[in-house]
């Protein structure tokens, strides 16, 4: 077979060679030890949460060792592409945290070892494939889908391994001249690798995730480039990685099976291959057993379900690194004050068996972080997240500023910060008696006390409310009242002789706690009642007293 001839006739339109490409990608000038990473999703519309696992891994990777984290989009099947696609990956990304260093974005390329775009990249792939046919290493394929069903079916009956390999790959020895005769008539065809590989063989690889591994060879003849002449993955990947200088590749343990595959390719093509981490994927709990979390059964296996929920992407980003690392959680209670990313993050310490996703956790971990946060701070998360997701709040918690900053700081600060919201989406419930517009009471008082009773806490509290009082004034006014209703103004003395009171001061507290906030739970009832002021209190108080009568 004469290789070069056969490479002209495949690829005639293909006048650039591996050494024009080589010169256009140079070595990346890093200090010893710097990590490259990536992450390359396909533009599919739908971002799972399972992909933060490898991309905060890799992120981690490359910025702590003073590496780069780029961003290659996968876009070599037309078929699942959704349009917008790419803007969805880079929002989604970018909204945890993941700030990449160089690749695709929403208005081209960043970056010098582009284009980022696998479909752009179309003839740097082809002259590689070139000069693998010039070298006997790859070879056309003209079967057809049918061609292909019928040796599967015989493969099926025969119980040997399935694919396109020995007595199967009917093209792999075709002659010269029947290849350009093939062509020449206008058949269809698949560029194929030539494997020299055997199933008899085991090779060993050593994942930094799973560790030694042994793995079968790979014998099968895999397509490089399809009928049109687009790469596979396995092919496009490898040109990638090899001229983007990608040190480390994080990926689930799902592509286990192909790596025998992918490490003939770098070996064939005379390349390093990068060192491999391979994850388990994301669990969930359902009863007493495990299972994928799944785009079609869980709602929270989508990121754009945080982001509508509201949790705060940093606060993922540190549920995410307690499942990537069990000593982050040690290492968060001694570093309160500290930004997640200073935490040493060590792939060694990752678990083999993979994760258990648990949205109970992540919420306590959003609530932690939520409590950690300045009122502003809040103010302008949930400021951010009401605009695009409940506009009618976002109207009413920004129209006065300082207001909806007063609520947000009740409670917060000091070492035992109140926990009342873990998500954006409940800051509008957690706040709604302060706003007229959307205050719904539920006037559902203890039925141990009669109407009489509450009736009477409700104007006497009127007659002594003074909007000037400090905290201890106000609660002393309470308690004396209290008492002169014949409640005790002491919750220890009433559990000792409840019979000789109608309740207790804590009785009284509550009767206008839901008088004025229509609930019977709510942040520090003083510093409510200061924030909705002397008028708004009283209107509240008669109106609850009216709906009495």
């Amino acid at each position: 077979m004469n290789y070069d001839a056969l490479a002209e006739l495949l690829f005639k339109d293909i006048d650039t060679t591996p050494a024009d490409i080589e010169a256009m990608y140079p070595e990346r000038a890093l200090p010893e030890g710097a990590m490259v990473t990536r992450i390359a999703p396909s533009p599919t519309g739908f971002v799972h949460f399972g992909n933060l696992f490898p991309a905060i891994t890799s992120e981690r990777m490359a910025h702590q060792s003073g590496g780069i984290f780029y961003l290659r989009i996968e876009d070599t099947d037309a078929k699942r592409e959704v349009p917008g696609a790419v803007d969805i990956i880079l929002k989604a990304f970018t909204s945890f945290g993941l700030n990449f260093d160089e690749g695709a974005t929403v208005d081209g390329d960043n970056g010098y070892y582009g284009p980022y775009r696998q479909r752009q990249r179309e003839k740097i792939y082809k002259t590689y494939a070139k000069e693998l046919v010039k070298q006997g290493k790859a070879y056309p394929c003209f079967c057809t889908e049918e061609d292909l069903a019928i040796a599967h079916a015989k493969q099926e009956a025969l119980k040997c391994n399935f694919g396109y390999f020995g007595q199967w790959a009917k093209c792999r020895d075709k002659s010269f001249e029947e290849i350009k005769q093939l062509i020449d008539e206008g058949k269809s065809y698949v560029l194929r690798f030539r494997s020299e590989g055997s199933s008899e063989n085991k090779i060993k690889h050593r994942d930094l995730v799973k560790g030694e591994l042994e793995i079968t060879e790979n014998d099968i003849d895999h397509v490089l480039l399809k009928s049109d002449g687009i790469p596979t993955y396995h092919f496009a990947h490898v040109v990638d990685d090899h001229l983007m200088g990608t040190t480390h590749v994080v990926r689930g343990d799902e592509w286990l099976s192909t790596l025998p595959l992918h490490l003939q390719l770098f070996r064939a093509m005379g390349w390093k291959a990068p060192k491999y981490l391979h994850i388990s994927p994301l669990m969930k709990s359902e009863g007493d057993s495990k299972r994928k979390l799944s785009k079609r059964k869980d709602p929270e296996a989508a990121l754009t379900f945080y982001a509508k929920e509201g949790y705060p992407s940093d606060a993922v980003y540190e549920y995410i690194l307690t499942l990537l690392n069990s000593g982050y959680e040690q290492w968060r209670m001694t570093n309160p004050d500290k930004d997640a990313r200073e935490y040493p993050f060590q792939y060694k310490k990752m678990s083999v068996s993979g994760a258990l996703f648990d949205i109970v956790k992540l919420y306590d971990v959003s609530k932690n972080y939520v409590s950690r946060l300045t009122a502003d701070e809040v103010y302008e998360a949930v400021k951010d997240w009401a605009k695009e997701y409940n506009p009618s709040f976002y109207e009413l918690f920004t129209k006065d500023k300082k207001f909806s900053v007063d609520i947000l700081s009740i409670g917060r600060g000091g070492k035992k910060p109140r926990k009342d919201f873990g998500v954006w989406s409940e800051v509008p419930s957690y706040m709604d008696f302060f706003f007229d517009e959307i205050f719904n009471p539920t006037l559902e008082y203890d039925e141990n006390l009669s109407k009489e009773n509450i009736k009477a806490v409700l104007k006497s509290y009127i007659e002594v409310y003074d909007d000037n009082d400090d905290n201890n004034a106000w609660f002393e006014k309470i308690r004396e009242m209290s008492e002169k209703l014949g409640f005790s103004g002491d919750v220890k003395k009433y559990k000792e002789s409840p019979e000789s009171y109608i309740g207790h001061v804590g009785d009284v507290s509550m009767v206008l706690r839901i008088a004025v906030c229509g609930r019977t739970n709510s942040p520090d009832m003083y510093a409510v009642f200061k924030i909705l002021g002397k008028d708004k209190v009283i209107e509240r108080i008669k109106d609850a007293y009216e709906k009495l009568n």
